[in-house]
């Protein structure tokens, strides 16, 4: 392997082998990437091949609620400054679809590596990182991945005394409860737009106090640290108070929030941050996120959001009214099953809009739209949604698999 002073053993080797050729298989078969069963089948043959992938690169774990993945392009497309990346830049961001990902970068300098919120500690564990990202925590999947204050405390238990260095989201108190227990912090001011799963303090469960944009809680005295990096407006503020403009082709303060974000972490790297935002500025679309694609003689603006937090990021971005809007639900298993997320979304942001709604859930989210007052249709098909929108460029919303659905439909 290029640049690895530890060969991969004959073991390690005929994982790799195996494991693209599940996925070669499974891509033939139009079963998708098949990057999950091409890292599956690897390492079913070497249960530790991930940690040996990882051995010759520096390693840049990127974990969230909301924005890992355009996080991870935006640093893995800056770092490309200083080196080859290699990254799971579709989103397969569990052990598997990790290992699949490193195992075509023999050659790369830099891994920056997506990873889903319950699989953080154990793949910090395998890849020794040289730098966590932490963006935010919010209720998502709770089927699966339990309450918000439980994978903080997972999270601080497995990143305690880690050698990398932490760069997280000052304006979380979960994040910032999470990350405490590393030695090494750099706090970014990015904002929390959502703020419903934080009003509770991490540390002893009183209740918080949040006068603007600071926050504290009044028992213990666990209070938001003093940021380095700052989001200010259109600006990334550094830690020696220069303020750098923010070109993107990707909307929405969020992804400013990424940006500035993922600015802090390539600077730890050597990256300057005018470098950094220069090249993030050629992301436009992520995994399919914000492309606008034509579909019957229409043009629809693919949109994801699958949890209260960034269905509220989302309504921030969208064409104001009476632009046509589809919004469509699953609740398959990368969803997670339960569906009362949709009574903590602020629908009534929507009104004034066409309204049409598709997806195996849709007859839950008729329900919730009904109660918040709005006017809607449902529609069995993304194509007699499209028939039934009125003139200009429709928005469509849609959750995890139900965005899926949408872009094999659309051709995207």
């Amino acid at each position: 392997m290029s640049g690895n002073t530890d060969p991969l053993s004959p073991r390690a080797k005929l994982a790799v082998t195996a494991g693209k050729a599940a996925a070669a298989v499974s891509r033939a078969a139009g079963r998708g990437s098949g990057s999950v069963i091409g890292g599956k089948v690897a390492l079913r043959l070497d249960p530790d091949l991930l940690g040996r992938l990882a051995q010759h690169l520096d390693v840049i774990l990127v974990s969230a609620t909301n924005g890992k993945t355009t996080t991870t392009r935006l640093i893995a497309e800056a770092l490309r400054a200083a080196g080859p990346v290699v990254s799971n830049a579709l989103g397969a961001n569990m052990p598997a679809g990790i290992t699949s990902a490193l195992a075509g970068g023999s050659d790369a300098k830099f891994g920056v590596i997506e990873v889903d919120e319950k699989y953080l500690a154990g793949v910090a564990r395998d890849t020794t990182p040289k730098a966590i990202a932490l963006l935010n925590l919010s209720r998502d999947q709770l089927d699966r991945a339990a309450e918000t204050r439980m994978l903080a405390e997972k999270w601080r238990e497995g990143l305690a005394g880690t050698k990398a260095v932490v760069i997280a989201n000052a304006d979380d108190p979960l994040i910032v409860w999470a990350a405490s227990s590393s030695p090494n912090v750099v706090w970014v001011a990015a904002g929390q737009e959502w703020k419903d799963d934080a009003w509770s303090c991490p540390s002893c469960g009183g209740v918080m106090q949040r006068p603007g944009d600071d926050w504290f809680c009044g028992e213990c005295g666990f209070r938001r640290p003093p940021p380095s990096w700052a989001l200010h407006g259109d600006h990334v503020l550094d830690p020696h108070g220069s303020a750098w403009p923010i070109h993107l082709q990707l909307p929405g303060r969020a992804n400013k929030a990424n940006a500035a974000t993922s600015a802090a972490v390539v600077a730890t790297f050597g990256v300057p941050p005018q470098v950094a935002l220069e090249r993030m500025y050629q992301v436009q679309a992520v995994a399919g996120r914000y492309d606008v694609v034509s579909f019957l003689g229409r043009d629809l603006r693919l949109l994801l959001a699958k949890n209260p937090a960034g269905w509220l990021e989302t309504f921030s971005l969208i064409d104001p009214p009476p632009t046509p809007v589809i919004l469509a639900v699953n609740a398959r298993g990368a969803d997670g099953t339960d569906t009362s997320w949709l009574w903590d979304v602020d629908y009534t942001r929507l009104a004034g809009h066409p309204i049409f709604v598709i997806g195996d859930r849709k007859l839950d989210l008729a329900v919730r739209l009904e109660v918040a007052g709005l006017d809607f249709r449902v529609c069995e098909t993304a194509d007699e949604a499209v028939q039934m929108a009125p003139p200009g460029r429709i928005e469509a919303i849609a959750n995890y698999t139900s965005f899926q659905d949408l872009r094999r439909r659309v051709g995207n």
